[in-house]
């Protein structure tokens, strides 16, 4: 019997059936880095036009997670794309070394460290703080190579063996040149003001490092005496441990204040808050006896409720008829609008809070307690002294450090300031905003909101793993001075070496000739020791990238988190602006975060978290980007085993189109054997046109950053016109017919 399967043309390829990805993707890696494929790319289109997007540094302080990955893949996605439509577009990968997690980790698995680094403060050792920086370097460096090669795995290609790295001593010499400039351009102050400090860390926290969570906190009620009248303040706050500070009552000039009759005493508050107040203390018998206008109240004087020091009434807009009494107890050592209106009323700035977030001797009979200690304790001498009046507890949103995850106080302190209002820069970075274009377009009004609102920049930290602040300290008269040419001075140092030269040589190597004291003209001085924030160290990232690597400024885009709009775009922009006068980027993208689909935050206690080595070890690396490929960024992205088991088969579908199309082709010469386009049948054609229309919907998405449009397109067009539709009917064509006939050739043209 003849057997007619001889008879066919059926499809023979090498293209397996199965993807192995998890052992073929390794082989393909090492195969693009042996042939030096991206350098080459590079290469071939070094005349072409020019895109660049800039890296911005992950941290180097464990494994990547998935959404590291999401970021990284986006980003070679874009990358990708402009190189295949011919432009050069490098992709430098960079790191952020610096800062506390890094150094609080050494210190963690290194408790012999954690002991020195201690006695290093009270002895000032700096050999001791150079161990544990030598540590931190080491610990950072490991965690650069580790992450380097799983974002190789991801199959993300880049200059990996040429990162940028905020730890390189030319970037740290680098780093203190701006700085140095922005001191020269009057933008950097020495300032006396409450700022957000987190008593575990012992360290100031910038904006960008706060995190707001809901805190169960004391709600109370305390009364104030006048020192002439007949009337008692009734003034609440949630706060307790800061009425040990207290210097000022507030009122607002426009709201209307009672003192009314009731059978705990006579109390002054606020007319809007008093039926909430009476239904609170449960008072019954309620008189108002005298009515004023806020402003009437300036100038009242108070007793402090345990001191004996007067509190006057003062004037403030912030006073609000939300919650407690409408007298708002004021303490500028504590808070940030307490200390702008303590300077308009020339208060005093008590702040007895030292850096481990206990009370100081200034504030006995508090000393040694800790800020939740003395709030009991105030308490108490209130109630021991009769002006405890209702306490209560509240849930308000408080922030909380980013790092250690606790509650973080205000206190007063010695800080380097970068103003933001300083030769108009917050007006020229509101201006670089409206340059930019924002994807999604809600970007823009969360980093406008966010520079208008903005205070000061704390840039100086007290820790120890990081680039120094080199200022000096007259020895004569205490006055502390921040030179630019110190400073430059350092950052030669530095470049020869790394930013321990600060800790390593004496004051003198830094001394211009003749300098002196500005204050007094002594000739003598003390190093100081804080360092720089690292939203500073990497806020120049393309300055320094830009330079080095002869990249022309602004780049193109910058692609991260949208939590970064109060983070690395916000100080990117203040410092792009204020030393290059314009942002560092033309374009912003933002993702969202990775979530598991039921929306939920990925954690541990939930068991739901999903490791990216998890997916590439089980799956393959290209089904980790098909799945990041497919979701809409711009939102939270869903990841979970019924979502991953769809990209799966989506996967498959596409490999199988692809193995179809290949096997068809075993026999197709492309020199030799393509059908003119007017031979071809209807159906060919009616194909080509969509693939037209399907290639410039795919550019016109990659061109407004909707990679997953290009997904679902491209996904929509293989699935559904190619394999269900023409594909299917050109089974006949290709099996049945003559291995030389117009009509399979045709269908083999189009193929290829």
């Amino acid at each position: 019997m003849r057997n007619y399967k001889d008879t066919l043309n059926l499809p023979n390829t090498g293209f397996s059936m199965k993807a192995n990805l998890k052992e073929k993707e390794p082989k393909r890696i090492e195969w693009w880095e042996k042939n030096r494929i991206y350098f080459k790319n590079l290469e071939k289109r070094k005349n072409g036009p020019v895109f660049i997007l800039h890296d911005g540094p992950p941290y180097s302080n464990g494994h990547i997670h998935l959404g590291t990955a999401l970021n990284k893949v986006l980003k070679d996605i874009l990358v990708k794309y402009k190189s295949l439509k011919g432009y050069y577009a490098p992709y430098i990968p960079g790191w952020d070394n610096h800062g506390m997690p890094i150094e609080m980790e050494v210190m963690k698995q290194n408790k012999e460290l954690k002991n020195l680094h201690e006695r290093a403060e009270k002895l000032k050792d700096n050999g001791i703080k150079i161990k544990i920086r030598e540590e931190c370097r080491k610990f950072a460096g490991k965690w650069v190579n580790i992450q380097k090669e799983e974002f190789r795995r991801l199959g993300v290609l880049g200059e990996w063996d040429n990162p940028y790295l905020t730890m390189d001593r030319r970037y740290e010499a680098r780093e203190l040149e701006v700085l140095a400039d922005f001191v020269e351009k009057g933008y950097v102050y020495r300032g006396f003001m409450p700022i957000h400090w987190c008593p575990r860390c012992r360290t100031t926290l910038a904006m960008a490092e706060i995190e707001y969570k809901d805190k169960e906190s004391p709600s109370l009620w305390f009364r104030m005496e006048p020192v002439k009248g007949d009337f008692d303040a009734l003034v609440w706050t949630t706060t307790p441990w800061t009425i040990i500070s207290n210097v000022a009552l507030a009122v607002h000039p426009d709201f209307d204040y009672v003192v009314v009759e009731t059978e705990m005493g006579k109390f002054l508050l606020a007319e809007g808050l008093l039926e909430a107040n009476k239904e609170l203390l449960g008072w019954k018998n309620v008189e108002v006896v005298k009515k004023f206008k806020g402003r009437e109240l300036e100038g009242l004087e108070f007793k402090h409720p345990f001191y004996d020091r007067i509190s006057p009434v003062i004037l403030a807009d912030f006073v609000t008829l939300e919650d407690g009494t409408g007298i708002v107890h004021i303490a500028p050592g504590h808070g940030k609008e307490d200390f702008e209106v303590g300077r308009e009323y020339n208060l005093p700035v008590i702040s007895p809070v030292d850096e481990n977030g206990r009370f100081t001797e200034e504030a006995r009979p508090f000393t040694g307690l800790n800020t939740e200690e003395a709030s009991s304790k105030v308490v108490e001498v209130l109630k021991e002294n009769g002006k405890f009046v209702h306490l209560t507890e509240i849930l308000h949103s408080y922030p909380h450090c980013w790092r250690c995850k606790g509650p973080l106080i205000f206190r007063a302190t010695h800080q380097w300031f970068l103003s933001v209002d300083h030769n108009s820069l917050r007006e020229k970075a509101l201006g670089e905003i409206k340059k930019v274009k924002w994807h999604p377009e809600e970007g823009e009004n969360r980093i406008y909101a966010s520079v208008k609102e903005r205070p000061d920049w704390v840039i100086s930290r007290q820790r120890t793993w990081g680039v120094h602040i080199p200022s000096l300290r007259c020895k004569k008269c205490g006055h502390t001075i921040l030179s630019p040419e110190v400073i430059r001075n350092l950052a030669l140092k530095v470049k020869e070496e790394s930013s321990d030269a600060w800790l390593k040589y004496d004051v003198q190597e830094f001394l211009p000739e003749d300098f002196k004291c500005p204050k007094c003209g002594g000739l003598e001085f003390n190093k100081d020791y804080d360092i720089l924030d690292v939203w500073f160290d990497s806020g120049i990232s393309y300055i320094v990238v830009s330079e080095e690597r002869e990249l022309r400024w602004p780049s193109d885009v910058y692609l991260e988190g949208s939590d970064q709009h109060r983070g690395w775009f916000n100080a990117s922009l203040m410092l792009g602006t204020g030393h290059k006068g314009s942002a560092p980027y033309r374009v912003v993208i933002t993702h969202g975060w990775v979530v598991d689909e039921q929306g939920r935050a990925m954690h541990k206690s939930l068991g739901n978290v999903i490791k990216p080595e998890e997916i590439i070890s089980k799956y393959g690396a290209d089904v980790l980007r098909l799945w990041i490929s497919h979701s809409d960024y711009t939102e939270d992205v869903r990841l979970g085993p019924e979502i991953l088991a769809r990209i799966v088969d989506s996967y498959r579908k596409i490999r199988n189109t692809f193995r179809f199309m290949l096997g068809n082709l075993y026999d197709f010469d492309p020199e030799k054997d393509p059908v003119d386009y007017d031979k071809l049948f209807p159906q060919d054609k009616y194909i080509l046109l969509r693939w037209e229309e399907t290639k410039k919907k795919v550019d016109e998405f990659y061109n407004t950053y909707y990679f997953h449009k290009v997904y679902h397109t491209l996904f929509n067009f293989i699935v559904v016109d190619l394999s269900s539709f023409y594909l299917d009917i050109l089974k006949d064509r290709l099996y049945t017919w003559g291995k030389n006939s117009t009509g399979r050739r045709a269908a083999q043209t189009v193929i290829y």
